[in-house]
């Protein structure tokens, strides 16, 4: 293929399929809805004005849902006989029947929501993921941190799905992350739902090869191995034994480091291609990465205007040159 071909492929828009909606769970009061116990909300900006143009929310407030009404009693939780129990502060009556009533029905409907990802409310004794306050049976405040009940059975119910909290979306490789997660999940979805077969899956896991490097390179070497000999299981086994490490591998936070090994992999691709001036630069754009001392979004700007020049078909196809909109910036902070 001569440089500046048209027929150069591009990468995949992250996390964009014809007819298929980006559905994301929210705890409500993070939109803004007045649903928490005072009456008030807890809107998050980066949620509803930036996150929020590319998803459709699925919003749930456990604690309204399960009849507590709004503005209610505040709840804790408390350690009574081994169990985690929602008690009301003031009148410490034990409505922990409610809220699983309530969890034994919301949490299997989010079945047909197809869920790619789901933000909950830090400290929530109904949705805190961690970290929670935990009391003992005599109401003072243990040592445990516990997790809020319709959280803990949201991770029991879906164990892949992207979860986390929107307190720690404020740091800039967690909400990173948690984003890139989001839209490789709902990929993964697409593809899981097609007829797909070994031909469809070497394709997803190919477009993918960066990004496993990036966040786990012994994650990279087992889901290849699975891609390279897909008969040694059945088609259901194959199936969650990929979904399961190619999660897993994604939950692992993208390193300086192991990003640096990642450029330094797609610079190799031009060796032949730039001038000694040209490689010069973007080794050193890479280093200044690696120090801290330069953005992701630089270096990846640079390599991403070679990969379109020179028409690197397969750096075209890889999705790491682009896993989530370029609208949300998250790789100028990383």
């Amino acid at each position: 293929m001569t440089a500046g071909s048209s027929n150069t492929r591009r990468p995949a828009e992250a996390g964009h399929h014809d007819d298929v909606s980006i559905r994301v769970g929210i705890s409500a009061c993070l939109l803004g809805e007045e649903v928490r116990f005072d009456g008030g909300h807890k809107r998050d900006l980066f949620l509803t004005e930036e996150f929020g143009r590319f998803v459709e929310w699925v919003p749930v407030c456990p604690e309204v849902e399960a009849g507590f009404g709004t503005p209610r009693e505040a709840m804790h939780l408390r350690r009574s006989k081994g169990e985690l129990r929602l008690v009301t502060v003031k009148t410490d009556r034990d409505v922990t029947a409610p809220m699983e009533r309530l969890i034994g029905r919301r949490i299997p409907a989010l079945d047909a929501a197809g869920l790619s990802g789901y933000v909950l409310k830090k400290n929530s004794p109904s949705c805190g993921l961690e970290r929670v306050k935990v009391y003992d049976r005599n109401g003072a405040l243990s040592s445990e941190k516990g997790r809020g009940l319709y959280a803990d059975a949201l991770i029991s119910r879906f164990p892949l799905l992207p979860v986390e909290e929107e307190g720690r979306l404020s740091d800039p490789r967690l909400r990173e992350n948690f984003v890139e997660r989001v839209f490789a999940y709902s990929r993964l979805q697409v593809l899981f739902r097609g007829r797909w077969g070994a031909r469809s899956l070497v394709q997803f896991h190919t477009a993918h090869k960066l990004i496993l490097m990036a966040h786990s390179p012994d994650a990279y070497r087992r889901l290849g191995a699975l891609v390279a000999a897909p008969q040694q299981l059945s088609r259901a086994d194959l199936q969650q034994r990929y979904a399961h490490e190619f999660m897993r591998a994604l939950a692992v936070i993208a390193t300086p480091r192991r990003h640096a090994n990642v450029l330094q992999h797609m610079a190799g691709y031009f060796k032949e291609r730039l001038d000694r001036e040209s490689k010069a630069e973007l080794q050193s754009t890479i280093e200044d990465y690696r120090r801290g001392l330069l953005p992701l979004i630089v270096p990846m700007t640079l390599l991403r205007h070679y990969v379109r020049v020179h028409g690197v078909e397969y750096l075209a196809g890889q999705l790491y040159l682009q896993p989530h909109p370029k609208e949300l910036m998250l790789r100028n902070h990383a």
